[in-house]
């Protein structure tokens, strides 16, 4: 069982658990993250209690995640050499979707999961995938576009979808960024796109509250690359 902790509650890990142990013993139990950030501090009396051991890797980059990575070289690592009867990826995160086809093409079953939000490509490449409790507003990632992956993400978005004026409609903004089941404002505590605009910084908005509104980057704000 391999745990995106920066993805994850820890309650949903706990379900995750109870419904393995159905299918026998979880030999190998790896939780992922930055266990120096103090959102990741609470897990300590879960990763005790269910023999799950802490993995840790520094964010070496703003804007990527490095969590991710270290996760699918272990699974990768266990692959060909542990050979497990099974994995299980507990994330809501729809990038793991070609390590899961990776494990199938060689046999292996893999069991999801995530929050019910979860990407369609990730519940469908797994052999079954199984809704868990979603993490809370306090739970999610620290906002801020310095500190945050979406708020890369948002700040590429807005740039594409920008007019010659620099400002640009939120529709546009919801076109670059994909469906609503590839990117989910709920998946960080906002009920809407122009909340998590406004929540993660960075951003101007006008005519909020109206059909009409708009937004565009703040001075120094514009993503990198």
């Amino acid at each position: 069982m391999l745990i995106d902790a920066d993805n994850v509650s820890r309650e949903g890990v706990v379900e995750a658990i109870t419904s393995l142990e159905t299918f026998g013993d979880v030999s190998i139990r790896r939780a992922y993250g930055d266990w120096f950030d103090a959102r990741l501090k609470r897990w300590e009396p879960l990763l005790r209690s269910h023999r799950i051991r802490s993995v840790q890797q520094f964010g070496y980059t703003k804007g990527k995640n490095a969590t991710d990575m270290a996760l699918v070289i272990d699974a990768v690592s266990l692959l060909n050499t542990e050979r497990p009867d099974a994995f299980a990826i507990v994330s809501s995160d729809a990038d793991f979707t070609p390590l899961v086809m990776h494990l199938r093409e060689r046999g292996v079953d893999v069991y999801g999961y995530g929050n019910a939000k979860t990407p369609k490509p990730f519940r469908d490449a797994c052999t079954r995938f199984t809704p868990i409790r979603a993490r809370t507003k306090a739970e999610a990632p620290a906002a801020g576009p310095a500190t945050t992956e979406v708020g890369d993400r948002l700040r590429k978005a807005v740039a594409a979808a920008q007019g010659k004026d620099g400002w640009a409609r939120i529709q546009a903004v919801r076109v670059q960024l994909g469906p609503k089941a590839a990117f989910n404002p709920g998946d960080y505590g906002a009920a809407t796109l122009t909340k998590l605009l406004k929540n993660t910084g960075g951003f101007e908005l006008k005519d909020e509250g109206s059909p009409a509104v708009r937004v565009r980057l703040s001075e120094g704000n514009e993503p990198e690359g």
